[in-house]
């Protein structure tokens, strides 16, 4: 696919959505059947100790939020028909428990709360939006706030409110166990800002004066036990972005099997090179053994181009292996190895309770031929070379499995990463707890 060709093939996509070929179905339930509505309440205590002050808005090296988020949305079922209406809305609450004007991470990437320009932390923000659906055969059209979940365009959700998108999305499941997705949104909102529509940004090379990003691919199950991905996105006028992705699993005995997988991203410069001139590639391997409670996995990845893979800010879209709760290992000519290991403590008798590691490490990132946007020189003005990294992370977590409480849940992640000069040394621990209530 050439790097203009991208809205246009969006508009062939939706005209092939919407295929005669599609059986058309009136839905099971209707506008008010079919609705339902859910709070997830999120407790969330973020504390994260830079080494060296690095990253705090006053040079302390520390920072430390608690709050309390509430999480609303409503999804309406479908008006009666072979063309059905419909509407989705969200409201987003979040409430600061504890966090100083010294502690609050400014603005760099902790982003739990809001920060004035003065850098004090505001005591509580909302926001709220919806989308107006349409269902055609087996395709539907969103309109509005939207929640993408592609490996080009994902929504993240990794601090106290979710992050959120506005513009028009279409997805299709005509065909058996294939999904169809595409997408032209306008504006993103980052988690801990109020306002809904706001520019775009990326994690490495910060906003974005950029109109529009699109996307269009697919997730295809071969199997029950082999699946592949496809995606495009363009960023106008910053980037051209392809995936291609795969998943497996082998079985070998009753609770023994290998599973894996591999994932492939290109980026070239589009347009105004609103983030320079690059051409990127890098990709990610899996190969892991699942054995009872227990799985192991060995994880390789490689940048192989002159600049920082990036991706839009605070976003989950980047679906490589050695990505990880503060990482990337996405660095120019980055090579990283990673070991993890899980169980699940169901076969002990605590159903519920699962407990994760992993290690990850990388070496040879070299800024040498990076562009302006993302070249890092060391204190004499020269490019960093020869960088190198690891991260340690350790999770627990608990689910209810029964009572008023089901499905609540309790998790602590901590993780501890040192590095040369290119990147912070840190030390951090997120507690979270989730009660999700489904009211209708």
């Amino acid at each position: 696919m050439k790097q203009r060709k991208l809205p246009l093939a969006l508009s062939l996509c939706a005209a092939s959505l919407t295929s005669p070929f599609s059986a058309a179905e009136d839905s099971a339930d209707g506008f008010l059947e079919g609705s339902r509505l859910d709070i997830l309440n999120r407790n969330f205590y973020y504390n994260r100790d830079d080494r060296h002050g690095q990253s705090s808005p006053k040079g302390n090296g520390y920072s430390e939020a608690w709050a309390q988020g509430l999480i609303g949305r409503y999804q309406s079922g479908f008006t009666e028909g072979s063309v059905g209406f419909g509407i989705d809305a969200f409201v987003l609450l979040g409430l600061q428990l504890d966090s100083g004007d010294g502690r609050n991470g400014g603005s760099g990437s902790f982003n739990v709360l809001p920060v004035d320009n003065q850098g004090r932390t505001e005591s509580q923000y909302a926001k709220a939006g919806g989308a107006a659906k349409v269902r055609l055969f087996d395709s539907v059209l969103k309109v509005g706030d939207v929640f993408p979940e592609t490996p080009v365009v994902h929504y993240g959700d990794s601090r106290l409110l979710p992050e959120s998108f506005r513009g028009v999305t279409l997805e299709n499941q005509s065909v058996a166990g294939l999904k169809l997705q595409g997408g032209r949104l306008h504006s993103m909102s980052q988690p801990s800002d109020r306002k809904l529509r706001d520019g775009f940004a990326t994690f490495y090379g910060g906003p974005v004066d950029s109109p529009w990003i699109a996307y269009l691919g697919g997730d295809y199950a071969l199997t029950e036990r082999i699946s592949v991905s496809l995606y495009g996105s363009r960023l106008k006028d910053a980037w051209n972005q392809y995936y291609a992705g795969t998943t497996l699993e082998y079985p070998l005995a009753d609770e023994l099997a290998l599973f894996g997988g591999f994932n492939y991203y290109k980026s070239v410069d589009d347009g105004r090179q609103l983030l320079g001139e690059f051409d990127t590639h890098i990709w990610s391997g899996k190969l892991g053994v699942r054995f009872g409670a227990h799985s192991v996995a060995l994880t390789h990845q490689r940048n192989n181009g002159n600049n920082d893979f990036d991706y839009l800010r605070q976003a989950d879209s980047i679906y490589l292996d050695n990505s990880i709760q503060y990482t990337d290992f996405n660095s120019p000519k980055e090579r990283s190895w990673m070991l993890r290991y899980d169980i699940d403590m169901q076969t002990f008798g605590i159903p519920g309770l699962s407990f994760m590691t992993r290690y990850g490490k990388g070496t040879d990132a070299d800024y040498s031929h990076a562009n302006a946007i993302y070249m890092r020189r060391d204190e004499n003005g020269q490019p960093l070379t020869g960088q190198k990294r690891w991260e340690r992370d350790i999770e627990a977590k608990y689910v209810v499995q029964g009572g008023s409480l089901k499905d609540l849940s309790l998790r602590i992640r901590q993780a501890t990463t040192r590095a040369s000069q290119f990147e912070s040394d840190l030390d951090e621990i997120r507690l979270i707890v989730e009660y999700p209530l489904q009211v209708l």
